[in-house]
């Protein structure tokens, strides 16, 4: 079996194909996504596969940042540009006993600007 970080690298190389077999194979029957910032929740693989084909339309791109994983869970880093806007995303990863993915939380953080009160402390990049 493998480890979580190894099915979660999958897991992104699978999305950034689009190869949604490859993608369902890794998720469980009743996996279950959840998107807190939107409130958006897909359950069962069909429904989660489905959402991912159908619902981004558009020719996004993937590159992971960083995986950290361990036992039965994992954390991603990862940075979609979709027609020249560059996002970053954080997902949290659980995994069933049989170690493929039963629930998916995704972040997507907006950015915003610096307080005045931070401007003299940090380095902007």
């Amino acid at each position: 079996m493998k480890g979580a970080h190894e099915v979660v690298a999958a897991f992104w190389a699978a999305a950034e194909a689009r190869d949604w077999v490859a993608l369902g194979a890794l998720v469980t029957d009743d996996v279950l996504y959840q998107g807190p910032q939107t409130r958006e929740q897909v359950r069962g693989r069909d429904a989660y596969l489905r959402f991912n084909a159908e619902g981004f339309r558009s020719d996004w791109h993937l590159r992971v940042q960083q995986i950290v994983g361990e036992g039965s869970q994992a954390a991603s880093w990862i940075e979609m540009n979709d027609e020249g806007e560059t996002y970053p995303g954080l997902c949290f990863f659980d995994l069933a006993d049989d170690g493929r993915i039963a629930r998916i939380t995704d972040f997507w953080p907006e950015p915003y600007d610096l307080p005045a009160s931070r401007e003299h402390l940090v380095e902007r990049y």
